[in-house]
């Protein structure tokens, strides 16, 4: 209001403000105000006092006072939100309305980590029965299981040992020394890794181009569904289609669940789907935000009562924690439930069919479909949508091949039965201390393992297609992830021996743990290698090692057997790609990918830039395993989705302990063994220039001018699906997000925070006179006087929310603060 303003007029400005903000429907306002103006207000004060008794008089609730002029303010802003309040429901009728009743049901935590009195208990006869040792069902599909892992065992052990053998003819002293043996165990270990690669890929290019009866089927009689089973049932399931959110792009997350819902329309069975927002979000911007867009998205698709929105108050347990939570409240209105990740994109048809595969084979628990990056434009983004999209499904194919019903969990874009997993894969907290105790971290991996250890199938779907994910646009973003999975993966370890888990999950689990330690072997086997040239350079050799020896033994080295095993290991490193991109080419889709010649330069690039990559992953991955082994915690933060280039400071000062490794490493070798100096350099040299490499492959102009050549491409960029190109078209036109100012000033987001809060708790008379000057403090000088713990105190409390923002529409004139927001409701009247 400006000063000039006459104060006859302010009273109904406020009053024609405030509807403004509140309504679009002409009829209300008009009913409204005409209200207020019959009482002709003196001042403000009047005026908004007059317009909450209005408010009141309109909601049919029996209740009075603030509670019956929020749900007022609700009925009038939201009225498809207040048609399903629950008048028999504490809390005034709105609290819960954006969730279903609860059906509550608990969660035992599962017996996962072994310890010694377990071992004693499995041997004593009896002894096991009185202590629970949890009993594994046998897999149906066992034998074939176990044939198909016995041959993957032998294509690994096998060249494994033949390589780690010829090793041992290329070192010096053939294996003589304590420091060899110690080489040639950690190549033994890195043969065999890569081995384990090379034929999961292999499998996969077989199972792609053959196909397996064993692949999990939609059909009654699928090849998943065998003698033994019970028979299907078809009888009409409900699905709720989870998400849990922590501080995302809100924009971007409500985006790509509302291309969901609109292909799952397209369906036709959109009834059988209930979708649910669960926010661990914790910063008060992200936590307004998310409450507008969700009830905004749910007006434009008509969602109320099934698109869910819940913020929990403590981020128990994470993700997992916040899945197992959903479970025990509303677990048992459904049958099944598809995880997603915030970036996660799946076509509706691919939804349906991943309920009618869990419907046709109903001794199935886990269904994990293959997701395809998509979306991002850096050059380290694109390089991996490109690898994901050409080799991703036949790895994929692989793991189901060697796994089939003991397969993997990757957390999100899967189906998953719900009271199995009730019944079987709570999570428990593990004892001790230090960064492998506490919250089991990288959850998916072991709830996979508890469900097969209870008898249900866990399958990888490697040919349904239409599920897509994002990847982090930068490779300092992709190693913060890295950073977070290597703790849990390690974790691992402590689960390996678990009692009676399949051998194939004990596998994954190792494997998971090689996933990170394998590049602190690699790392090690380096140095050792190099600490072996420098000594045999510096020290006199010993032609006489054994006394009394007739003839000298010499030192051995043969660099042809050594280019042979290096030149076998590039072989089993590069062939899977170069079989993958070839099947594309066979099959005729080449021209998806930009033509032959672009499919095969792209993949060029990608198997150059993975091998700069490597060394620096190698490194990272080193201190990621040493700084989790001696117990220190990471914390789990939001993910950067968005691209954006990496400032060279940023890339620099990230990397600059490598690099001065880099120099000080080759320094030694250059001086003291040169011979030995150039087989180091592809390792050496990239760790110098990493800010480099960093730099340029976060490049979002350089990522565009590989699409503008076709390099890189896929086929979601020449025709992207429906659901894909929906997603960037709603990303492109955002609507402001709102933010605390927002909460407290606008009519419609305060009542819809204040609803969701419910019912105010008791409080005491220290917290409550701390929240009361908290609000007064922010009342004089707005939030950013106030810090994100204060804010969120002040957030969780519905009544003090409620007063403020009646204080803010009766100040005569509003504070700065509020009158520097952009946002309609902030306009000075």
């Amino acid at each position: 209001m400006s000063a000039s303003e006459p104060m006859t007029n302010a009273p109904m400005a406020r009053v024609d403000a405030y509807l403004a903000t509140l309504t679009d429907d002409a009829d209300r306002t008009s009913a409204l105000r005409a209200t207020v103006a019959e009482q002709n207000p003196p001042d403000i004060v009047s005026a908004m006092q007059a317009l909450r008794d209005a408010l009141a008089e309109r909601a049919v609730s029996g209740q009075a006072g603030d509670e019956a002029e929020l749900i007022g303010r609700i009925e009038v802003a939201y009225p498809e939100l207040a048609e399903l309040r629950r008048p028999d429901h504490d809390g005034g009728g709105l609290r819960g309305a954006s969730m279903p009743r609860m059906a509550r049901r608990g969660m035992l935590p599962a017996g996962v980590d072994r310890r010694a009195w377990q071992v004693i208990a499995r041997l004593l006869p009896g002894l096991d029965r009185r202590l629970r040792v949890p009993k594994a069902v046998p897999s149906r599909l066992r034998g074939v299981v176990r044939l198909r892992q016995l041959f993957l065992f032998i294509l690994v052990a096998l060249p494994a040992a033949g390589a780690t053998f010829y090793m041992l003819t290329v070192l010096p002293h053939q294996g003589g020394t304590p420091l060899e043996i110690v080489i040639l165990a950690l190549a033994a270990l890195l043969f065999a890794w890569i081995l384990v690669g090379f034929w999961t890929a292999m499998a996969g290019f077989f199972v792609l181009w053959r196909g397996d009866k064993y692949r999990i089927s939609a059909t009654p009689h699928g090849q998943a569904h065998t003698a033994g089973d019970a028979e299907p049932d078809l009888s009409p399931a409900r699905t709720a289609i989870v998400m849990p959110i922590y501080e995302e792009d809100v924009t971007r997350t409500f985006a790509g669940l509302q291309a969901m819902i609109e292909s799952l329309s397209a369906t036709g069975r959109l009834d059988e789907f209930h979708v649910f927002v669960l926010s661990d979000s914790v910063k008060p911007d992200t936590i307004a935000a998310e409450q507008q867009t969700w009830a905004a998205t749910c007006q434009a698709l008509g969602m109320f009562g099934r698109l869910h929105y819940r913020r929990r108050r403590a981020r128990v347990k994470r993700k997992s924690g916040n899945l197992a939570d959903f479970c025990r409240r509303w677990g048992g209105h459904y049958r099944y439930m598809i995880v997603l990740d915030a970036d996660s994109i799946m076509v509706g048809s691919t939804l349906t069919a991943m309920v009618d595969r869990m419907q046709a084979n109903p001794s199935v628990g886990l269904i994990q479909t293959p997701p395809t990056a998509v979306n991002r434009v850096s050059v380290l983004a694109r390089v991996q949508q490109f690898a994901t999209r050409v080799y991703g499904r036949m790895f994929a194919a692989g793991l189901h091949y060697w796994h089939l019903d003991n397969a993997h969990y990757w957390g999100h874009n899967a189906i998953i039965r719900i009271a199995p997993f009730m019944d079987h894969c709570a999570l428990p907290r593990l004892p001790g201390r230090g960064a492998l105790s506490g919250e089991i971290l990288s959850h998916d991996f072991v709830e996979a393992a508890l469900m097969r250890r209870a008898g249900w199938g866990v399958y990888i779907a490697y040919d349904l297609p239409g599920s897509y994910e994002e990847v982090p646009p930068s490779l300092i973003d992709e190693l913060g992830r890295d950073r977070r999975w290597c703790q849990g993966n390690i974790q691992h370890l402590r689960l390996l021996f678990s009692d009676n888990l399949a051998p194939a999950h004990r596998a994954l689990f190792a494997n998971g743990v090689m996933a990170y330690t394998s590049a602190a072997i690699w790392f090690v086997f380096l140095v050792l290698s190099s600490f072996e040239a420098v000594m045999e350079a510096i020290s006199t050799p010993d032609y006489f090692p054994s006394p009394g020896a007739l003839f000298p033994s010499w030192p051995v080295w043969q660099p042809i057997w050594a280019l042979t095993l290096f030149y076998a290991t590039l072989v089993v490193l590069f062939l899977p790609k170069i079989v993958g991109m070839g099947m594309i080419i066979a099959r005729g889709e080449h021209k998806l990918f930009g033509g032959v010649g672009n499919l095969i330069g792209s993949t060029l690039i990608e198997i150059l830039l993975t091998s700069l990559l490597a060394p620096i992953r190698m490194l990272a991955h080193t201190v990621f395993v040493a700084t989790t082994l001696i117990g220190k915690q990471v914390k789990w933060n939001n993910q950067q989705r968005e691209d954006a280039t990496v400032p060279w400071w940023a890339a620099t000062r990230f990397h600059l302990p490598g690099m001065i490794l880099a120099v000080a490493w080759g320094t030694v070798l250059y001086i003291y063994t040169p011979g030995f100096f150039p087989w180091l350099l592809p390792i050496l040299v990239p760790l110098f220039i990493a800010p480099v490499i960093t730099v340029l492959t976060s490049s979002v102009n350089l990522g565009r001018a590989m699409s503008r050549q076709n390099l890189q491409q896929i086929p979601e960029e020449v025709a992207p699906p429906e659901e894909i190109a929906r997603v960037a078209a709603l990303n492109d036109t955002p609507v402001p997000e709102a933010n605390l100012t927002d909460l407290l000033v606008d009519p419609r987001l305060n009542a819809l925070h204040v609803s969701l809060l419910g019912r105010r708790r008791r409080l005491s008379a220290e917290l409550e006179a701390y929240r009361h000057e908290l609000g007064e403090r922010l009342l004089a000088e707005g939030p950013d006087a106030l810090s994100t713990s204060e804010q969120v105190n002040l957030l969780a409390d519905p009544q003090r929310m409620q007063d403020l923002h009646a204080a803010i529409w009766r100040m005569p004139d509003w504070p700065a603060w509020v009158q520097a927001s952009d946002r309609p409701a902030a306009a000075p009247v």
